[in-house]
């Protein structure tokens, strides 16, 4: 059985994971913690409950905005005409022991959900991300993200209205 937990550099073994890509095991490995403590990005974990301390995948979310001419015409529309509040997904990673089974869409959703709890509390009309690569950028599309206008590899999902 899975869970979702916030990143507890005491209990989660950082060190033993590897996603193939060597900035995003970086990143956990050596500066989640950190940037979690100083309140720059809250990092979530997912585990199997019976192996605790492995993270089977990962994803960091903090506050943005987004410049409203990024998003399409339709979406334009519907907004005003200055910088909107959002929130980024500034990493999301799998264990590459866990790749291909379904963490990837799992992290996702745990994403949307915990920006759709602090949208009841704090104004955000969309969840950003940037992908690192075109691989990232359609995974993220198959997922319903939408390419901004004026760079594909930064993705929006408007989070409803």
């Amino acid at each position: 059985m899975f869970e979702e937990q916030i990143l507890d550099k005491n209990l989660h073994n950082r060190k033993a994971f590897s996603s193939g890509v060597k900035e995003l095991d970086e990143y956990i490995q050596h500066f989640a913690a950190q940037q979690s403590k100083k309140g720059i990005a809250v990092v979530r974990v997912l585990i199997d409950i019976s192996k605790p301390n492995t993270i089977l995948g990962y994803y960091s979310l903090s506050a943005a905005q987004i410049n409203v001419a990024k998003f399409d015409e339709r979406t334009m529309q519907n907004l005003p005409h200055y910088p909107v509040p959002c929130f980024r997904m500034g990493r999301l990673a799998t264990d590459l022991a866990w790749r291909n089974l379904g963490i990837g869409k799992l992290l996702i959703g745990c994403a949307v959900s915990q920006c759709l709890k602090a949208k009841k509390h704090v104004g955000a009309y969309a969840l950003i991300v940037d992908a690192k690569s075109i691989q990232a950028q359609q995974f993220y599309q198959y997922y319903g993200f939408i390419a901004c206008i004026d760079d594909p590899k930064t993705l929006y999902l408007p989070l409803g209205i």
